[in-house]
């Protein structure tokens, strides 16, 4: 298969070596020549040290290299079957892209976007041929992470999605279909995560080393809120989250953070720019959490009751079905656990309460029940 990727920044050449992987014919296009050159000169670093590790051959090491041609312009792509675009969150710029290459690409060629929370309708609505426009998510990094989101349009031709879904099964991925809602599945659910660690700093209940410390131990996640924000970048991590408070009307439950704001516009972007929450500066030492038994109980019990009413909001919107929620959480994000059977292990009257002592407390709807989940009890 010929497939074309626009962007080659850190997402974009990672689905480039996913399709290459897989044997596809792949082209790369940037508008920025010099982050060509760069992602190039780290894709062969990457599989240097996968040759090195015994990940891979030699003979595949080539053969990908091989398969991954340059494109110095759009018109490149006009034997592509599929283009995937990974550029910046911006609907505008992306929007501009796609109006232009649907000028070069062949009638049957797919276009997508790995937009992460912008909506797949407005994107493709400007296309002459909205039904071949679709949404495919890829997890950062594209080549290790599992999950892709594969989320059609209003306008997207009905099997497309079917035909997308049985693509990254080839490619050896684990795809879910989601509806075109704001965050998608992913980062619909998984705003709590954040938002309610946020929160809890903010109000100097704890600190972010102990949250993350709370949501390890308790609760067997890889990494907490705050390291994770860390890791993927605090800017992108605001930006997302903004980007699904206003597509929701600024439903309170979606609402940014202040701390998160001021973090961004201090350029404290984590690990990328050597400091965010914590210091990734050599020989930097960070603090270490205070054990509280009874606090870290209760920022698990409430940040856990977050992510878990918003599973289930999700599933009574029939954002996707139960299985592709639960696959979604742990391959996406790597959570321990798929969050509805979270849900009932810990029990959802316990949830409900939990959710009902905060919309008492703060008297915000940002703590409303899911109207299912009483009906789980």
């Amino acid at each position: 298969m010929n497939v074309g990727i626009i962007g080659a920044g850190t997402m974009g050449i990672g689905i480039a070596q996913v399709a290459a992987t897989n044997g596809c014919k792949v082209w790369v296009y940037d508008a920025n020549p010099k982050q060509i050159e760069t992602a190039t000169v780290g894709l062969e670093k990457t599989l240097t040290k996968l040759v090195d590790k015994q990940k891979i051959s030699g003979e595949k090491m080539t053969e990908i290299l091989a398969n991954i041609s340059i494109a110095t312009e759009l018109k490149d792509f006009k034997d592509c079957e599929l283009v995937i675009e990974a550029i910046i969150e911006n609907k505008e710029i992306k929007t501009k892209v796609f109006t232009e290459l649907e000028n070069h690409v062949s009638e049957n060629c797919v276009i997508s976007s790995n937009t992460s929370s912008i909506s797949i309708t407005s994107l493709g609505s400007e296309l002459k041929k909205p039904e071949r426009f679709i949404g495919i998510h890829f997890f950062n990094p594209a080549p290790l992470m599992p999950l892709v989101e594969i989320i059609p349009s209003l306008l997207t031709e009905k099997s497309l999605a079917e035909k997308m879904y049985k693509l990254m099964k080839e490619w050896g991925k684990v795809p879910v279909i989601a509806k075109d809602i704001p965050g998608f599945i992913v980062n619909r659910i998984a705003r709590p995560y954040y938002g309610e660690g946020l929160r809890i700093v903010e109000e100097n209940i704890a600190t972010p080393e102990q949250v993350d410390d709370a949501m390890r131990t308790l609760g067997s996640f890889k990494m907490g809120p705050f390291e994770l924000m860390d890791l993927i970048g605090v800017d992108v991590n605001f930006s997302v989250t903004t980007t699904v408070y206003k597509d929701y009307f600024n439903d309170p439950k979606y609402k940014p953070s202040l701390l998160q704001q001021r973090m961004s516009e201090a350029k404290l972007h984590g690990r990328k720019t050597g400091k965010g929450f914590f210091d990734y500066s050599e020989g930097a030492e960070n603090p270490v959490a205070q054990k509280d038994e009874t606090l870290y109980q209760q920022i698990f019990l409430r940040i856990i009751s977050m992510l878990i009413n918003e599973a289930v909001e999700a599933k009574r919107l029939g954002v996707a079905n139960d299985e592709d929620i639960e696959l979604a959480m742990q391959k996406g994000v790597n959570y321990p656990k798929g969050l509805l059977s979270w849900g009932k292990e810990i029990g959802y009257s316990k949830i409900s309460e939990t959710l009902q002592d905060l919309y008492q407390e703060y008297q915000e709807e940002r703590y409303r029940q899911s109207p299912l989940l009483k009906k789980l009890i």
